[in-house]
């Protein structure tokens, strides 16, 4: 391989970062003997590492440790797998700098306002599922003296955890550890644009769990994903990832009838009622909804804001203003609120959104809408706060999932045709409700066709309460007990007549 030329920040950062497969328990390169590069979204694609490109006979040695692993890992005592996980998220906050700076150069994202809370999540979500492992469990029916009738929860086997590159630490944290309590091994498959974290994480669990039970893989998404969809001895799939892509892996998994979870898009709505711009808090909440911080790539992002008409022009000069103070620039500037987007083709898919915006005869650009031409935000995959109004629900930017730092803001007069314009999209992600009024939160909130509403708060998911999709936003629950117990066991009924 040709030697790589870095700077002295990211060199700190790769130190001791293990840039191998990790298969029953040894860093190895892939069978391929090929390899993929790591680019830095904040230096316009520079290189700043080499994984493996790994193939189907990576798939096959990864599902075999795993299937190998899966045996002892399931048999022992809950309380050890609990404190495997405990000494991981030990080790994790130990050196949660280390994984923070990790994700800010290899995400793209904020150190201070994206990457350091993507690491508490994964350390918080650890420590819970191991607080939880016991509670994998059965019943005891009754069933009179002359029967013994119960029922056994057990993992589902060999799990594949396909990520994403937005969040990459925290989607992992709500498979991994939920996975590995309940008793199943697993193999991530990291995302092609930002795999080393994940490689990290997976280096970090080898000193706590017997060889095979974590196994990673880098490479291709359309060369790994479709090997472990397809794969016979993987039991599960957890997807996370665009609709689109969900689509095709939920059809290769369920032609072999394969466990299956995706949680996919979003298009999420932001109703505003008109008392709430009384809550001094708004702001920094609609702030927190919109995902700017994570410039927007997120499937939880409240993109589609829907302003009362007596708000309306208030409310948006207030956002707009705030919005607009947001630091853009270097990752790993503690200054910076938002960092950059994660390559070019995700770069140029939001420049195309923001002239179709300029150049819509109805829309108004209330803040941001150009790229940036000139200055550091020109070093790197950089995009600005943007917000259009003036638009309808049924624009394209009302409908599509931009992913990236772009609000549209539509006007509404009756509360029916603003729960009618929410729930018109074929996602069901996420929504937030803003106001302070008891039925109008609640009776909004109950009505919504998502799976995940909050009320006058617009921050991300809580460890131990359940997140998923409606619609075309997926299917299945994670970051709870509930998750663990549907998503990663299956029920045995066993039934014992007795002798009298």
């Amino acid at each position: 391989m040709t030697e790589i030329t870095l700077d002295s920040r990211a060199s700190d950062i790769l130190a001791g970062v293990e840039q191998l497969l990790w298969i029953d328990g040894r860093a190895v390169e892939a069978a391929t003997g090929e390899w993929r590069e790591v680019r830095n979204p904040s230096r316009r694609g520079e290189v700043i590492a080499r994984v493996p490109a790994a193939g189907p006979e990576d798939v096959d040695r990864a599902v075999a440790a795993a299937r190998t692993a899966f045996g002892e890992w399931r048999s022992v005592h809950f309380t050890e797998r609990a404190k495997a996980l405990l000494a991981i998220a030990a080790d994790i906050e130990a050196e949660a700098e280390k994984f923070a700076r990790l994700t800010a150069l290899d995400t793209g994202n904020a150190l201070r306002t994206q990457a350091r809370p993507e690491v508490a999540t994964l350390v918080s979500l650890f420590r819970y599922f191991a607080g939880v492992a016991g509670e994998s469990k059965g019943v005891t029916l009754p069933a009179g003296d002359q029967q013994l009738q119960y029922t056994r929860r057990e993992p589902l086997g060999v799990v594949a955890c396909i990520l994403p590159w937005n969040s990459p630490l925290m989607i992992a944290a709500f498979k991994v550890p939920a996975a590995l309590a309940a008793g199943n091994t697993v193999i991530l498959k990291a995302a092609d644009d930002a795999p080393l974290t994940i490689q990290y994480l997976a280096q970090v669990c080898q000193r706590h769990v017997p060889a095979g039970v974590v196994n990673s893989l880098t490479g291709r998404g359309s060369v790994i994903g479709n090997a472990l969809s397809t794969h016979p001895g993987v039991d599960k799939v957890s997807f996370t990832g665009s609709t689109e892509v969900g689509r095709g892996v939920a059809a290769k998994a369920s032609e072999r009838l394969a466990h299956l979870s995706l949680e996919l898009g979003g298009k999420n709505p932001s109703i505003v009622f008109p008392d709430a711009i009384e809550d001094e808090g708004i702001l920094d909440g609609l702030m927190l909804s919109s995902r700017f911080a994570r410039q927007g790539q997120s499937c939880t992002a409240g993109s589609r804001l829907f302003l009362h008409e007596d708000i309306y022009d208030e409310m948006l000069d207030k956002l707009a203003a705030r919005l607009g103070a947001m630091v853009v620039g270097d990752p790993l500037d503690e200054a910076s609120d938002m960092g950059a987007v994660i390559n070019q083709s995700q770069f140029d898919q939001i420049s195309g959104y923001l002239e179709e915006g300029r150049n819509h005869p109805d829309l108004t650009t209330v803040l941001g809408g150009n790229v940036p031409a000139d200055g550091p935000l020109t070093e790197g995959f950089y995009h600005v706060p943007t917000i259009f109004g003036g638009a309808r629900n049924d624009f394209r930017l009302s409908q599509e999932e931009i992913f990236g730092p772009v609000l549209v803001a539509i006007k509404w007069k009756d509360v029916d045709e603003v729960v009618k314009m929410a729930n018109d999209s074929h996602y069901g992600l996420a929504a937030y409700v803003w106001t302070h009024d008891l039925d109008n939160a609640l009776n909004t909130a109950h009505r919504i066709e998502s799976g995940w509403v909050q009320v006058n708060q617009g921050g991300g998911q809580v460890v131990g309460q359940s997140y998923g999709g409606y619609k075309q936003s997926g299917m299945g629950r994670e970051a709870s007990l509930e998750g663990m117990l549907e998503g990663f066991t299956q029920i045995k009924q066993v039934n014992v007549r007795l002798r009298g």
